[in-house]
Parts: structure tokens; sequence; C-alpha cells
């Protein structure tokens, strides 16, 4: 079998698919992929539709971005958590410095 775009897209196209009736039938499996999946996929649609020109292409790239954004939110509060305790950690140095 000699691998070109269309047999690519084949493949991926039976993965997918293939993930999808395993959710369906019970086997969460694909769940976790598919979570992360699909506002990814919202979000380039919306950057193809904006890049041809097409109006919808802008609600779909901030509904995908909004969507990525709550994907990610636990990972964002960790990250503000760490900074303001090192932003913290900072100012209290700089205070001793100047007594």
């Amino acid at each position: 079998m000699k691998f070109s775009k269309k047999n690519l897209l084949a493949l991926f196209l039976i993965l997918f698919g293939g993930l999808l009736l395993f959710d369906k039938i019970g086997f969460n499996l694909g769940h976790n992929i598919f979570s992360f999946l699909i506002p990814f996929v919202v979000l380039g649609i919306g950057y193809l539709g904006i890049k041809n020109g097409k109006f919808i292409g802008w609600p779909l790239l901030i509904i995908g971005a909004l969507m990525v954004l709550g994907k990610f939110a636990g990972v964002f509060g960790i990250i503000l958590a760490i900074g303001l305790i090192f932003f913290g950690v900072h100012l209290l140095k700089k205070e001793r410095r100047i007594e």
C-alpha cells in the first residue's frame, strides 16, 4: 500500500470512527482524546474560515478559543498560583534589602 494524502486521511477517519464507536458502546478509551480534540478542531476550522475570508470563521475561532481555555483552566490556575507565590517571595526579599 502506497501512502498518499488520501490514504492517510482514510486511516485517520477509520481511527477517529473507531474511537467514536468504542466510546458509544461503553469503552471510554476515546473520551479523553475527544474532549481535547474537539476544541482544537473548532479552533482550526475557525482559523481556516478566517483565512478563506468567511464570516463564520470569527465566531468559530472565538468559541474554539473559549473551549480550549476551559480545558486548560486548571493548568492556568496552577501557573497563576505559582506566579503569585514567587511574586510574594520576591516582594518579601525586596523589602528586607531596603531595611
